[in-house]
């Protein structure tokens, strides 16, 4: 697996398979080969069928430093469901480099003709099983696992940390409407008023969903949040560092192990299934999601090895088969309302798990669930991964006319 600083990436929304990656591409083309006059960029897959809704046309017009064509096409012949050719042009418009980009998701990008140095394998074990069969019980051993594969990471964890408590911060404090056709009025300061009026019994769970809809409208602002794994799910793991760092005063070390934890589970994801909504549906951003902050949650509940995999196994298998219908292509209808309600299933994961565990032993284990998971996206249909050609994207668009 990949370290995971590939998989915890800040950067700006509204989509990290539509605007983070391409971005990423366009300034390493730069970087690689220099400027060049003009450019074009023709997206296929999903990229093309909510690239408008996405913005990925003006992030890469944004990023190129030439006059670049961005193209919508449809005949793809590359192995890979999503992804986009980018070709730099001398003074007299004759092709000098061309790369074939692929999206991954969550930001992440690979290049056909070019290796790239991030994509090198960190951690040799491909199964939670050969990581916790050498570990024993203890949740604090799987920290130091990670931590000698990574010596540098808690730092790296901590501007994280630092990301995720600011997208929720300033989500907090924006009113207004976010961009696009759908008129969506930002909720989140008005949601986190309700939180603090409320009795106990509602105030938590209603304040863990306001720092959910903060981190997501920030996102569908284009503003900077942080990919767990992706941009669209990025309320989810923001809402459960922000309510146990900022809400709960848990220690920051605390909060920087746990986004390790979680991490961990995410790069297991990323490795044996995906992390795209364009290969897997919203179970592969959404569900991870999830299942990372179960077992992020777990392990601040004091949790030991088996309870925080079995955390993690709930909230996956409770979003298996959910499609990625996004309407009018863009992060917000359903997106944002899904990053409230996967926190809170993060939060009764981790206590289904602390309770079931002292009755009986699970049987279905994490890594069959990501199996199953993989399996399941491969026979969700095209018009369900963000294409917004199926599902609550279609029934809008009919009821619209």
């Amino acid at each position: 697996m990949q370290t995971l600083k590939e998989l915890y990436k800040i950067g700006k929304g509204p989509s990290s398979s539509h605007t983070l990656a391409p971005e990423r591409a366009c300034r390493l083309f730069t970087e690689t080969f220099g400027a060049f006059p003009y450019y074009r960029v023709e997206l296929f897959g999903s990229l093309s069928l909510t690239g408008k809704g996405h913005r990925t046309d003006q992030v890469i017009i944004d990023t190129l430093p030439g006059e670049t064509e961005v193209v919508f096409s449809l005949d793809w012949e590359e192995s890979f469901p999503n992804g986009f050719y980018l070709t730099a042009y001398d003074e007299s418009h004759t092709e000098v480099h061309k790369w074939t980009v692929f999206s991954l998701g969550g930001g992440s990008i690979e290049i056909k003709e070019y290796p790239l140095d991030w994509a090198r394998e960190v951690y040799p074990e491909k199964s939670f099983k050969e990581i916790s069969s050498k570990l024993g019980w203890s949740s604090e051993k799987l920290v130091e696992y990670i931590y000698e594969k990574e010596p540098d990471l808690p730092e790296y964890l901590r501007s994280i940390l630092y990301a995720e408590y600011a997208c929720v911060e300033n989500g907090l404090q924006v009113e207004g409407y976010l961009p696009g056709r759908l008129n969506i009025m930002r909720s989140a300061e008005a949601l986190y008023e309700q939180a603090l009026s409320c009795n106990s019994s509602e105030k938590d769970r209603l304040l863990l969903m306001a720092y959910a809809y903060a981190a997501s409208e920030e996102n569908g602002a284009g503003s900077t949040v942080v990919t767990a794994p992706t941009l669209g799910a990025c309320g989810v793991m923001a809402s459960l560092c922000y309510y146990y760092g900022k809400y709960l005063n848990y220690p920051e070390e605390k909060l920087i192990n746990a986004l390790a934890v979680g991490g961990i589970f995410g790069n297991l994801i990323k490795q044996n299934a995906t992390i795209s909504g364009a290969v897997g549906g919203c179970q592969a951003e959404i569900g991870a999601a999830v299942s990372m902050a179960s077992a992020a949650c777990a392990y601040l509940e004091g949790l030991g090895i088996d309870q925080i995999e079995y955390a993690a196994e709930i909230g996956m298998e409770h979003n298996l088969g959910l499609t990625c219908d996004p309407v009018m292509g863009y992060v917000m209808i359903p997106c944002i309302e899904r990053n409230a309600m996967g926190i809170l299933r993060s939060v009764d994961a981790a206590l289904l798990s602390k309770h079931m565990s002292r009755i009986k032993q699970h049987i279905v284990s994490f890594d069959m669930v990501v199996n199953t998971m993989n399996e399941t996206g491969k026979q969700i249909p095209i018009a369900l991964k963000e294409t917004s050609e199926g599902g609550l994207a279609k029934e809008f668009e009919d009821g619209q006319h």
